[in-house]
């Protein structure tokens, strides 16, 4: 899968895209047909025991990018780039993503976006390096606007319109909308011609993202948008709960469990 696929399906096709942040995780999402896969910022709250998305460096991005680009064949795989990777300069922004595909084996990287981002996409596309932009809740502004719905008033709806066509302008291949009115998205992926894959954003988007751990259940609660689809943290327990009753009763290990080796009864 590579970028240009994805913008083929702007309007033809709903497109699917989970974030991964191991190689094990990345080669199930791969395996069930899912077209891209997000090494997302998010792996600081749901892996590196982080309070938020902030702390994440690019260090990081690049390890676990490369453990799921190592894992996946066909997906698109994209580095979401942690917050300060991009932003203070325009050269330190295209080193930093450039090393996500000379070095971590991405296919595109994803941006928070805003004015400030405008013109590095457009750098970035030219220099063939595929961006994704990002409009609405930016958790990588937390401390600026908060974690609540964005564009809920004519005034910053029109705002992030522009935003998204200025992007789309500037060579983005795709829109990730978080958290914006179902109705403002419907807008939004109505007047692109590149697709809006949408979180929190309703139905009308071209394609829906999610993180893994709250589809899986692996998290210990699910955003008011999400959907949990599995039960892997109920069965984590069950199975941790399990070997700690069997080991302290001393049903394990077992004969089944052991080696002996003849000979070795009175080594003294």
């Amino acid at each position: 899968m590579r970028a240009k696929d994805i913008r083929a399906k702007a309007g033809e096709e709903p497109i699917t895209m989970l974030t991964a942040y191991d190689a094990p995780t990345a080669s199930v999402v791969d395996e069930a047909g899912i077209d891209i896969v997000l090494v997302g910022d998010s792996v600081g709250n749901t892996q590196l025991g982080y309070d938020s998305t902030l702390p994440v460096t690019v260090d990081e991005t690049a390890s676990r990018t490369a453990a799921v680009a190592r894992a996946t064949d066909d997906a698109l795989v994209v580095a979401d780039m942690p917050f300060l990777s991009f932003g203070t300069s325009l050269e330190a922004g295209v080193e930093n993503c450039g090393r996500m595909l000379k070095e971590a084996r991405a296919d595109a990287v994803k941006l928070e976006s805003g004015p400030h981002t405008v013109e590095l996409t457009d750098r970035l596309t030219d220099l063939g390096i595929p961006t994704q932009a990002h409009l609405g809740l930016t958790p990588q502004h937390e401390n600026e606007t908060g974690l609540f719905r964005q564009g809920t008033d004519v005034e910053s709806a029109r705002e992030t319109v522009e935003l998204a066509e200025a992007h789309e302008d500037a060579g983005a291949f795709s829109l990730v909308l978080e958290h914006v009115p179902a109705n403002l998205a419907a807008t939004i992926t109505e007047r692109l011609d590149i697709p809006t894959i949408g979180i929190g954003a309703g139905p009308e988007c071209d394609g829906q993202v999610l993180v893994v751990d709250e589809v899986l259940g692996r998290s210990e609660r699910t955003a008011p948008f999400s959907k949990q689809w599995g039960d892997v943290r109920g069965e984590m327990e069950r199975a941790v709960a399990g070997y700690k009753e069997d080991v302290q009763s001393g049903a394990f290990p077992g004969e089944e469990h052991s080696h002996y080796e003849d000979g070795l009864d009175n080594v003294y």
